[in-house]
């Protein structure tokens, strides 16, 4: 549970939940360049996942003496696209800074990072229908460090602790946030708005383990700002905040005092743990890099960046529904759920021309609830455009009916079937035999001659008729030929009486 031992804090934060409390966020998220081949300063593979530890290490992301970093050009351009994307101002200068700290996952016993002069200043991402602007503070080219591994589960439990350098050197993006942030929903916002901006780059695969991670700066009125480092995925981030807004609200409602300090997030116990005292700037001792002398940037590899950015999250949602007529809600799930879903949706209606609402809906309300418990990323060998394009379709023929197009987006997704033979299977192929059904259609009548009498003086009437050839069917008889059926017998049935009159 969320609260465990500390579950009395819900009861106190419900308390002071009716009173106005100042809240302050900033956001530090740590982005790897997943899209290169390469780590930012040597040529070990950056495709270090499942692979046996301390396997993609080199004299240069170990550390060694005597090895000289190279920075990679292109992600000097991915950390450029994404500075201009939002919206910040590129730096002149390329220049590195070592951070000193001495932690088993850092072999040098520093990081090259950038303080004095980040690639990026300045920028935002707005919120909402403009409703706010999140603004950055700066972007940082830097290394990454390793991964520590706690084998207990947690720094509390585990009796040791490895080190794994594989991640270590891999091109990471820091974008640093201001203290704009006032609940942990638009904190959640925020984040989901930057990963949809990264994966329309092709900056980031926000997917994978270890792919993005936050470090959040949080404050209530009347206490010292808290760091909570290290949390993993985007709910854990609301989780996070909860937390900690609730455990420093309670510390100042029974006199107490929140000092500044470093914490951490253990996801298993769903809580914070104090860590360290927060360190000052000058506590890293940071200082220009003189093995990556300043390169100037050109304004025209700037310029070139700038020409060739992609269609970005909003003016593609703005788009979808310009194009194909879609409510901005449904636009902006497509697009901000994941790049993948709205590529899939394209990618359907351009094999299909009838309804792209329709085709939007059934993604989003059928095929994205079975979506989320597989990985998104794996969406195309799920299921293929050319199948929902298919199912589609035999939703406009009256193949099928829309329950049952619903009741197939299980198989659709977790077995990869072909929508026909799936309706085929499960018995919902629409019967569209005249013989068939006018067979069914004599045994109706023959067996309600009631509703026939009143069929022939109340048109409304005529549903029952059909509702009975339905069930007879199992709802597998074309509505429109049956009902067609019954009022030409019923038409007939008239003359019939006419004529004996």
């Amino acid at each position: 549970m969320l609260w465990e031992k500390d579950i009395d804090h819900l009861w106190v934060f419900l308390a002071l939940s009716a009173t106005e409390t100042s809240i302050r966020i900033g956001l530090e998220v740590h982005v790897q360049i997943t899209t290169l081949h390469t780590k930012l300063f040597c040529s070990c593979s950056a495709d270090y996942r499942h692979s046996p530890p301390n396997t993609h290490v080199c004299p240069v992301c170990l550390g060694l003496p005597g090895a000289l970093p190279v920075v990679n050009e292109d992600a000097v351009r991915k950390a450029i696209a994404t500075c201009l994307a939002l919206n910040g101002v590129v730096a002149e200068v390329l220049r590195f800074d070592r951070k000193h700290y001495f932690y088993p996952d850092l072999p040098k016993n520093y990081q090259i990072t950038q303080y004095l002069e980040p690639i990026c200043k300045g920028g935002y991402i707005e919120l909402g229908a403009g409703r706010k602007k999140v603004r950055i503070r700066r972007i940082n080219l830097e290394e990454d460090p390793g991964r520590i591994i706690y084998p207990g589960g947690s720094p509390l439990t585990s009796p040791y602790v490895l080190v794994d350098y594989n991640r270590s050197g891999v091109a990471l993006l820091e974008i640093v946030t201001e203290p704009d942030i006032e609940s942990p929903e638009e904190a959640v916002e925020f984040l989901e708005k930057l990963r949809s901006i990264l994966e329309h780059l092709g900056v980031c695969d926000c997917g994978l383990e270890g792919a993005m991670r936050v470090d959040a700066n949080i404050s209530v009125a009347g206490g010292a700002r808290v760091e909570v480092k290290n949390i993993g995925s985007t709910s854990e981030v609301e989780r996070a905040l909860r937390y900690e807004l609730v455990r420093q609200k309670t510390v100042l409602s029974r006199g107490g005092r929140v000092e500044r300090e470093t914490r951490h997030w253990d996801p298993i116990r769903k809580v914070t743990m104090p860590a360290r005292v927060k360190e000052a700037e000058e506590d890293y001792r940071y200082m220009p890099d003189p093995n990556l002398p300043p390169i100037q940037i050109p304004r025209e590899l700037v310029e070139a960046v700038k020409a060739n950015l992609p269609e970005l999250p909003d003016a593609r949602v703005k788009r979808l529904m310009d194009q194909y007529g879609l409510p901005e809600k449904l636009a902006y799930v497509l697009v901000y759920t994941s790049k993948i879903l709205a590529d899939f949706f394209e990618d359907v209606v351009r094999l299909y021309d009838g309804s792209p609402r329709r085709t939007a809906n059934y993604i989003v309300n059928d095929l994205l609830g079975w979506l989320k418990d597989n990985d998104l990323r794996d969406l195309y060998v799920k299921v293929k455009p050319e199948q929902i394009a298919k199912l589609m379709r035999m939703l406009d023929e009256g193949i099928i009916s829309i329950r049952q197009a619903k009741e197939m987006a299980e198989k659709l997704v977790k077995e990869g079937a072909d929508p026909e033979e799936l309706a085929r299977k499960l018995g919902y192929t629409r019967i569209t035999d005249e013989s068939y059904l006018k067979a069914v259609v004599d045994e109706v009548f023959r067996e309600n001659p009631k509703a026939v009498r009143d069929a022939l003086k109340n048109p409304k009437a005529v549903n029952f008729l059909v509702g009975m050839v339905m069930r007879k069917t199992r709802g597998r008889a074309d509505p429109a030929i049956t009902r067609k059926l019954i009022e030409r017998k019923l038409s007939a049935y008239r003359d019939s009486l006419e004529q004996n009159r």
